[in-house]
């Protein structure tokens, strides 16, 4: 009776478990999972102290071709000032685990921000992956837009041509800036979803 019982607790917990996990994993059109991360000056970051702003989470590898495509050609840098100046909070968030590509010391990762003469609002580490897992990030980058009440709104690529090639930019339709652009005009976003392109994030 008793090995029963704790097979039948196991089970239960087991699926106590995914339940909770499932509800925790991002989902379009659904509250953003809130995570609390800390910043490269070890300052604390909860997405919902960012509720009534639009918010940006954008991950990141300084060592990705595909990020150095953005930061190389300021593309990505002139998004982050432009919105940024429109009250959106812009989250670059590294899920690289300690050892693998993009797990870079704090002052190389300030070093680098400083010579890209990057505009984001913080710079998050994610060393365990859990934040990265929670909301299924694939690549660098890889970009979600969540609204004032929490609603994640756009979750996939930056933009429609999957290349490293900085002049492929200017004939892409970047999917980020009209999501933005669309959602503070008062509109619905048009292309909620689409597949995102990069380096695969180096949990």
């Amino acid at each position: 009776m008793n090995s029963f019982l704790g097979l039948f607790a196991i089970i239960f917990f087991g699926f106590a478990l995914t339940n909770l996990i499932a509800q925790n994993k991002a989902e379009i059109d659904k509250p953003a999972p809130d995570f609390e991360l800390t910043d490269v000056n070890g300052t604390k970051h909860k997405l919902s102290d960012s509720r009534g702003k639009y918010v940006v989470l954008e991950w990141i590898n300084f060592d990705c071709p595909f990020v150095k495509k953005h930061y190389d050609s300021d593309n990505m840098q002139k998004l982050q000032e432009k919105y940024t100046k429109q009250g959106v909070i812009w989250l670059v968030i590294c899920s690289s685990a300690p050892g693998k590509e993009g797990n870079l010391p704090k002052d190389e990762i300030k070093k680098r921000a400083e010579n890209y003469k990057a505009k984001f609002t913080a710079y998050l580490i994610d060393e365990r992956g859990d934040v990265g897992h929670m909301y299924s990030a694939k690549t660098t980058p890889h970009m979600y837009i969540i609204d004032p009440q929490g609603t994640l709104i756009y979750a996939g690529a930056i933009d429609s041509i999957r290349s490293t090639d900085k002049s492929d930019i200017d004939k892409a339709e970047n999917y980020v800036s009209k999501a933005l652009g669309e959602a503070l005009s008062g509109k619905s976003v048009s292309t909620k979803v689409t597949q995102p392109y990069g380096c695969s994030v180096k949990y």
